[in-house]
């Protein structure tokens, strides 16, 4: 019998900028476990690395630019947060009342360039920013794992996105380390021998999902899960694979 484990330790602090995110996560495993083992994923919200790292915004201190202002008629939102959306952005893609589709400077396309105001904690004010390198986050956790627990783990940083033609949102990873995000089945037979010719599985995204089934989205507090018997290809990482390129996207 194959067996995945996912386990979501509870008591996680609350995280303000400048906190040492890694010592944390260090800190909260050792009280609750499970301890990483070799081969272990641990998955990470990116809301607590975005605020660690101060990847957040006072929109009291943001003055909106006149394509912000006229965006913001448009979709009924805050000027000042579509000025932060805008600064966040490569390009916006589509809007509608109350939601700007935005190509994220990392790439990614979601929801607000991934600018939220949700779990933030700060004041009302206050929205967080996707980390500025969540690769380099997914690493320097992984490396602290590493001298902590002397074991050779796999990071993903995951967020939730919603989806083209889909209802609701589901865990996607947009930073990883230790692990390639992809596994190509290509070349590959089938029960029957067929060969398979384009399946590419996005290894990284569902196992941000799964742990997203344990985070929650509201007050749960559990913002750090550990996977245990995925099947990973060890890499060096990085979440840059899973973004289609615009000549491939049917849809842009």
């Amino acid at each position: 019998m194959r067996r995945l484990e996912v386990a979501a330790p509870e008591g996680f602090p609350d995280i303000v900028p400048g906190d040492d995110l890694p010592q944390t996560i260090a800190e909260v495993l050792r009280r609750d476990g499970p301890l990483p083992q070799d081969d272990d994923v641990l998955v990470v919200a990116q809301k607590v690395v975005s605020k660690a790292e101060g990847s957040v915004v006072n929109l009291a201190e943001v003055t909106p630019s006149p394509r912000a202002v006229q965006i913001a008629a448009e979709v009924d939102r805050d000027p000042r947060m579509v000025e932060v959306v805008l600064r966040e952005s490569r390009a916006v893609v589509r809007t509608r009342p109350g939601l700007i589709i935005a190509e994220h400077r990392l790439g990614f396309i979601c929801a607000n360039a991934g600018v939220d105001h949700s779990n933030v904690g700060l004041g009302e004010d206050y929205v967080t920013l996707l980390p500025r390198d969540p690769d380099a986050s997914a690493a320097a956790i992984r490396e602290a794992m590493r001298r902590a627990f002397g074991a050779d783990v796999a990071v993903l940083i995951n967020d939730t996105h919603g989806r083209p033609f889909r209802e609701g949102v589901i865990g996607v990873c947009i930073g990883a380390a230790g692990m390639s995000v992809l596994s190509s089945y290509i070349g590959q037979p089938d029960r029957y021998g067929y060969l398979l010719r384009v399946t590419i599985e996005a290894v990284a995204d569902e196992l941000s999902s799964a742990a997203t089934l344990l985070m929650g989205q509201a007050d749960e507090g559990r913002p750090l899960v550990l996977i245990r018997g995925a099947r990973i290809e060890h890499g060096e990482g990085g979440a840059a694979p899973l973004v289609r390129e615009p000549s491939k996207d049917m849809f842009r």
